[in-house]
């Protein structure tokens, strides 16, 4: 069945003629003459059966229609310029589409990539954020880098790391204090890391007791984003040292208690079984696994 997709040429002279509420200006950009931007115009208004824009003597303005169809199409043709870009720089390289959880990628692997790309000059590692487990048939990625208990089907997982959040906080919290309670951390506002519901509750569970208000306080998607906010006197948090090594050393947090939350999930590295043959993949997972088993051994 043949789509009902305007021409291209059509959708490009419209979003310069939206953008500059201009034909003049359009035909300017383009390389195209006025009236050749005229009739594109009018041929995608013929195919939508919509007016785009209303014609004056002073010019034209985009009718409530073509603003909204404007913004439309700016934002697929930005996509497809990207995706274009995207192909023609990967002419003749290994690239590894990578997805990882945001914290991790930004404070533990990316101080460590530069390693790799000396090793393997001629392999391309390209990150992507994503919290939570995809269908990899669906986008494009290589491999992925999460926190869970590998339970993903259709993958290999690696085991990296366990997480072992602790406690903390800003000196101020602090105070002149070494370390806080559990019971004086319980009358702290608790800050919650959003793909980690339980974790206050499983953290004060571990030192026996039961605390109504557990689960309640702000919540944060990102551990950095929860960093931020205890760095600003705003609660006490979960988080695992190894992500907020530079705050800690530069005593911006401090541990509020040196007890850590154990958990059976970890870090893995998964990576769909169709792509386990990869050259690329398989150098990066040695390389990843290896870098993971040094930093274990050197805590």
């Amino acid at each position: 069945m043949r789509r009902k997709i305007p021409s291209t040429t059509a959708l490009i002279s419209f979003e310069a003629a939206a953008r500059h509420e201009s034909f003049t200006k359009a035909a300017q950009e383009l390389s195209l003459t006025q009236g050749a931007i005229c009739r594109q115009i009018a041929s995608l208004e013929e195919f939508l059966s919509v007016e785009l824009f209303r014609r004056s003597r002073r010019g034209v303005k985009l009718t409530e229609a073509g603003l909204s169809y404007s913004r439309r199409v700016a934002t697929q043709l930005d996509a497809v310029e990207r995706d274009t870009l995207s192909v023609m720089g990967q002419q003749g390289a290994n690239v590894i589409e990578l997805a990882v959880v945001p914290t991790f990628g930004t404070q533990w692997l990316l101080p460590r990539l530069k390693d790799f790309q000396q090793q393997h000059p001629e392999v391309t590692v390209n990150l992507t954020n994503r919290t939570r487990p995809f269908l990899f048939a669906d986008t494009d990625f290589d491999a992925a880098i999460y926190f869970g208990d590998a339970d993903w089907p259709g993958t290999e997982s690696h085991r990296l790391m366990g997480e072992n959040p602790m406690p903390v906080c800003s000196p101020g919290l602090l105070g002149k204090k070494t370390h806080l309670t559990p019971g004086a951390i319980a009358e702290l506002p608790l800050l919650q890391q959003t793909t980690r519901p339980y974790a206050w509750r499983q953290w004060f569970n571990s030192q026996n007791l039961n605390i109504p208000r557990d689960m309640t306080g702000p919540r944060y998607e990102l551990f950095s984003m929860l960093a931020q906010a205890a760095m600003h006197d705003m609660g006490i948090a979960l988080i695992p040292p190894f992500l907020i090594q530079r705050e800690l050393t530069e005593k911006r947090l401090v541990i509020a208690n040196p007890q850590a939350l154990s958990s059976i999930k970890a870090y893995y590295l998964m990576i769909p079984e169709r792509k386990v043959e990869s050259a690329s993949l398989r150098a990066f997972r040695d390389w990843l696994v290896n870098q993971a088993h040094t930093y274990s051994l050197e805590g």
